[in-house]
């Protein structure tokens, strides 16, 4: 047992522990990752999956190692780098990894973090920048790009990213992005600048807000006509998805990367608590709210998602309709919204060359619902063209922009701790170097490496960093994390350890998931993963003007350089667990054959 005063940082209240948790493994993901989730697969296609697969990986697969991590670091008391060195020297790479894959997912949610600030600049505008198309060059009618496609995407990609047709063309620095990125660097390491001493305050703001917007949308968003279509897509099911094999494998990925594992984050803040603490009951806890968020988050984006929808499908209808009372002459009014279908099917009957002289769209519900955007596009595309729909759209997109703000801070708060920690605790730095400097030199190094992803070309990048740096490694570091307490420090041992800590014996389902369940599940999720990635082409969806499908994304493959760089990003935070075990393993064979 350490001693009660042993000079490291403590939480001030349980309460402050469990929010920096919550809100480290509650983030953007929740928001636009699971319901995208939902999406693809049809809505409840994957919700019904929700109580099998994701319950399974949840109960196998999350819990248990969100256990572990907590147990580990409060007992040890030591960042992911120290505690693993503990465990082992020869585990030493697995809290390196996680070290590394903390300083990539860094960049890339700071990076996600300067996107939104820049629409939060620019939701103050009236009316809404991305609401309309400007001007051509000669003022003499609309942007072309902009007529072409729509204002939102407009907004997206020209003026936001100023984004290139291709990721092997860089394109230049965005000063605008610039700006917004040391902005979000410079909250950043005010809220980090004492680690925990200062973060700790920060949480019950940035954990707590969301939930409040959150609740504030659920309300608003249910009262929007079209909600409820949006919610019986969500949870209508459908059995024939429970085929596929992706929906099942989505479900064990998608709870194992929201609770944040493998990161090192979680192992950091758990170090700062007293040794005698409740660790299992802290895991379940986090587990459970986290769960519950993605699912509570999801009514609200699938109830503004069933708006946007359902004005989308009037609006089609009502062009439709325009098209028809002009060809045929019809009193104004005589064709309604309710009966454009009988109408379509009597003149069909009685004019076919005309009715197919007009060349209808085909307005389908179903399809506008079907329409699917991954990830930022889901914020900064669907729900903000939303948003500009509903009355009163700039106080919404103030409110929606501020809550993704909040979350992604929450978030970068663990990973920040993740990078921190270790640093302090490897005296990798000078003991009389201050805190403050320490936190401000790193904030300020991952500034100027981040600056690549403001050029043209850089949401490429972030997408790429998305896909390779922050799914395959956690896999490998978590497989490790298990077999390394269970078969390595042994779990007797562990078993003594977390009795100790929580005043009563760990029970069989500890024993069966730590030894046998969860490296299984871990093992089949890891080759799942790979399978499903070499049997395609790295690819990815280019926004280039000139392509004959504008505005439809145009489909490229990798080139081999870049392929290069994919490969890296998913080998190198796992690289470092062989490496260090062999160096460990040389230095040990050195010094048994020199007697000295």
């Amino acid at each position: 047992e350490t001693s009660k005063e042993d000079g490291r940082p403590k939480w001030d209240n349980k309460f402050q522990y469990i929010l920096s948790c919550i809100g480290f493994a509650v983030g953007l993901g929740n928001v636009w990752r699971f319901p995208y989730l939902c999406q693809i697969h049809g809505g409840a296609k994957w919700s019904l999956c929700f109580p099998l697969g994701r319950d399974i990986a949840l109960l196998f697969e999350g819990i248990p190692l969100l256990h572990l991590e907590l147990a580990l670091g409060q007992c040890l008391r030591k960042g992911s780098i120290g505690a693993w060195n503990t465990i082992s020297p020869y585990l030493g790479g697995v809290g390196v990894g996680s070290w590394v894959v903390s300083v990539l997912v860094s960049l890339y949610y700071n990076t996600v973090l300067t996107w939104v600030m820049w629409y939060f600049i620019n939701s103050f505008q009236e009316p809404l920048p991305w609401s309309v198309c400007p001007l051509n060059e000669n003022r003499t009618g609309l942007n072309e790009e902009c007529y072409e496609s729509t204002a939102v995407n407009y907004f997206w990609y020209r003026k936001t990213l100023n984004i290139t047709p291709d990721v092997t063309e860089s394109g230049t620095l965005q000063w605008w992005l610039i700006l917004c990125l040391a902005t979000c660097w410079a909250i950043v390491y005010l809220c980090t600048i004492r680690g925990i001493e200062t973060t700790g305050k920060a949480i019950y703001v940035t954990a707590i807000f969301p939930y409040l917007v959150l609740t504030i949308f659920l309300i608003h968003g249910l009262t929007l006509p079209g909600a409820t279509d949006g919610l019986a897509y969500l949870f209508t099911p459908n059995l024939n998805t429970l085929k596929n094999p992706r929906v099942w494998l989505d479900a064990a990925t998608q709870i194992f990367f929201s609770l944040s594992l493998a990161f090192g984050g979680l192992i950091a803040f758990s170090s700062y608590n007293p040794q005698k603490n409740d660790c299992e009951k802290d895991a379940v806890t986090v587990a459970i709210v986290n769960s519950m968020t993605s699912l509570y988050a999801s009514i609200p984006v699938f109830s503004v998602l069933g708006f946007k929808a359902t004005t989308g499908y009037w609006d089609c209808l009502d062009r439709n309709i325009i098209s028809v009372i002009n060809e045929f002459d019809l009193p104004e009014e005589s064709i309604m919204r309710e009966n454009y279908t009988a109408w379509i099917n009597i003149l069909n009957s009685s004019y076919p060359e005309k009715i197919a002289g007009l060349k209808l769209k085909s307005c389908d519900l179903q399809e506008f619902l079907d329409q699917s955007v991954s990830g930022t596009g889901l914020a900064f595309i669907v729900f903000t063209q939303a948003i500009i729909l509903m009355p009163g759209s700039q106080a919404w997109a103030i409110l929606f922009f501020i809550m993704l703000f909040s979350l992604g801070l929450s978030s970068m708060f663990g990973n920040i701790e993740g990078v921190f920690t270790p640093l302090l605790e490897l005296q990798i730095v000078s003991k009389s170097m201050p805190k403050e400097l320490i936190s401000g030199i790193i904030c300020l190094i991952s500034f100027l490496i981040a600056l690549c992803f403001t050029l043209g070309s850089g949401s490429y990048w972030i997408d790429i960093f998305d896909s390779y740096a922050g799914s395959l490694p956690l896999l490998v570091i978590a497989f490790f994390e298990v077999i390394g307490v269970a078969y390595v420090y042994k779990m007797k041992r562990f078993s003594k350890d977390v009795r100790w800590m929580t005043g009563r014996k760990l029970n069989l389902y500890w024993h069966i998931t730590w030894r046998f369940i969860s490296p299984l599940l871990l093992l089949i999720v890891f080759v799942a993963f790979v399978v499903l990635q070499i049997q395609k082409s790295p690819s990815y969806a280019a926004w280039n003007p000139k392509y004959e499908g504008f505005p439809m994304k145009e489909e490229k493959v990798y080139p081999p350089w870049v392929v290069s760089i994919c490969v890296l990003l998913a080998v190198l935070p796992g690289v470092f667990i062989p490496l260090v075990a062999l160096f460990h393993l040389i230095k040990r064979m050195r010094r048994s054959k020199d007697p000295r």
